[in-house]
C-alpha cells in the first residue's frame, strides 16, 4: 500500500510538470507586448503562415535585405521566401507529421539542439497567410534578427544543406540557437516580432498566440 502511495504520488510530480508548463505558457501567450508607440503606420508587407503548429515569417523578395537574401537560393520568377527555425534533427527526420516519433519531439523539446532556417520560396501569395503592415525601420530589424539568426562560415556564407529540403522549392541553412520547449520555433518568430518593435506575446510557444494578435 505504502509502494503504490509513493507510485502514485511520483506520477502526479511527473504530471505536473507538463500541465505547469502548458498554464504559463497559455498566460504569458495572452499578455501582449503592444507595437512600439513611436511607429508610424508603415506601407510595407510581410505575413505570418502557420502549418497548424510551425509559424514561418514570410516577406516579398523585394522587402528582403540583399544581405540576408545573399546565398539563399531563389530564382526571377519567385516573389516570396518564408522563414522557420526549428531544431535540426526534427526537422529533418520529421518531414511530416506522419514521420513524427516519441523519440523525435523528447530530443527537440528537452535537450538543448542544433538548429536550422528553414526557407521556402513562393511564386504567389497564399490566401491563407496573415497580412501584416510594416513600417522601414520595423522591417529593417526584422530583417537584421533574420540575418543574425543565420550560421555562416567564416567568410560570411551562409551554410545550407545540399539534398535536404523536403520539395523542389525549400531549404536548409544551419542556424545559431539551440532549440528547447523554452526556445521554440514559434517563439522564435515571436522574439522577432518584439525585437522589431511589433506586436507580439511576452512569450508563446504556440503559433495561434501571435497569429490571434492580428486576426
Amino acid at each position: 500500500m505504502r509502494t503504490t502511495k509513493k507510485i502514485f504520488k511520483w506520477v502526479l510530480y511527473l504530471l505536473l510538470i507538463p500541465v505547469s508548463y502548458l498554464l504559463i505558457s497559455l498566460i504569458l501567450t495572452l499578455i501582449t507586448i503592444d507595437r512600439n508607440e513611436i511607429a508610424t503606420n508603415g506601407d510595407k508587407t510581410i505575413f505570418l503562415g502557420t502549418n497548424g503548429v510551425h509559424l514561418d515569417i514570410i516577406i516579398p523578395i523585394k522587402n528582403i535585405d540583399s544581405l540576408v537574401l545573399s546565398g539563399i537560393r531563389h530564382y526571377q520568377n519567385e516573389n516570396y521566401l518564408s522563414f522557420g527555425w526549428g531544431d535540426e534533427n526534427f526537422y529533418i527526420n520529421t518531414p511530416t507529421w506522419g514521420d513524427l516519433t516519441l523519440s523525435n519531439a523528447t530530443r527537440a523539446m528537452f535537450l538543448k539542439s542544433t538548429t536550422l532556417v528553414h526557407v521556402t520560396r513562393y511564386k504567389k501569395q497564399r490566401t491563407d497567410w496573415v497580412e501584416i503592415k510594416v513600417n522601414d525601420a520595423e522591417l529593417q530589424k526584422l530583417n537584421s534578427y533574420l540575418l543574425k539568426t543565420f550560421k555562416t562560415k567564416t567568410d560570411g556564407t551562409k551554410i545550407m544543406l545540399k539534398d535536404k529540403g523536403y520539395s523542389p522549392i525549400d531549404d536548409f541553412y544551419k542556424a545559431n540557437g539551440n532549440y528547447s520547449c523554452f526556445n521554440t520555433c514559434n517563439s522564435w518568430v515571436n522574439t522577432g516580432f518584439k525585437e522589431s518593435g511589433l506586436k507580439s506575446c511576452l512569450w508563446t510557444p504556440f503559433d495561434f498566440g501571435l497569429l490571434n494578435k492580428y486576426k
